[in-house]
């Protein structure tokens, strides 16, 4: 016997907007010069991301950077390269620039991020003679941040990553208080609420590239790519 199944009608409005939403008019030849631009900004930060020196904090802060802007998509092989020799290269490097927070938190997160396994053990310098992480740290918001977000690539039984997130959890929370500068204070508030680790890529994208002004080429490739896949969107849903 068939069951017959009867849904009430939902009695909805028709919208106030019609199908505006969902039209989408692509004239022929209308983007060519976008595109054109995109592909030569494209290629001067590919540029960049090559000549910067491959063990160097240059080079992880251009990558760090190309990811927050959600292009990296597009310089995959370029990435893989330069990470696979850091990671290579990581206790030479590690005793170089071993005492800059920011440089070791960074190079260790990106690793981490990559599927590489560093030791966390690069962070034991950065603490006290009691275990505690030593409080002029503090003072380096940018340090602050780079060894937050690397402490949310921790795995079980790494203590010191475990002190390291609620050491800067507390930490950045009282230096927000304090920050004169809106643009780092925008930036410490959103990565409390939404570390790396966790945070929707486009999302993220758009937030970070709006407070984002160092690298003027890199910032309008991202501006640039991140409207044009907006557009491609909308295309491939009508």
């Amino acid at each position: 016997m068939e069951v017959i199944i009867t849904r009430r009608a939902g009695n909805h409005h028709p919208t106030i907007w019609g199908d505006h939403f969902l039209t989408y008019v692509d004239l022929p030849g209308a983007n060519e010069g976008e595109e054109k631009q995109h592909e030569d900004l494209k290629e001067e930060v590919r540029k960049m991301l090559v000549m910067a020196p491959s063990k160097s904090l240059q080079k992880l802060d251009l990558i760090n950077t190309i990811q927050c802007l959600g292009v990296a998509y597009h310089f995959e092989r370029e990435i893989e390269e330069s990470l696979s020799y850091m990671y290579t290269h990581y206790e030479e490097w590690i005793g170089v620039d071993g005492h800059d927070l920011h440089a070791v938190a960074l190079c260790f997160r990106l690793l981490r991020q990559q599927g590489y396994y560093v030791s966390c053990d690069a962070f034991r310098k950065f603490t006290d003679d009691q275990g505690d992480f030593k409080k002029e740290l503090v003072n380096a918001v940018h340090g602050m941040l780079s060894l937050y977000e690397a402490a949310q690539f921790r795995v079980h039984g790494e203590e010191i990553l475990d002190e390291a997130l609620n050491f800067t959890i507390t930490q950045l929370k009282l230096i927000l208080l304090n920050l004169s500068n809106s643009q780092l204070a925008q930036q410490v508030n959103n990565a409390l609420k939404f570390p790396i680790k966790d945070g929707m890529v486009r999302v993220e994208t758009r937030k970070y590239i709006s407070f984002y002004h160092e690298n003027e080429v890199l910032l309008n490739f991202a501006k640039l790519d991140f409207n044009m896949l907006q557009r491609l969107h909308k295309k491939e849903l009508c």
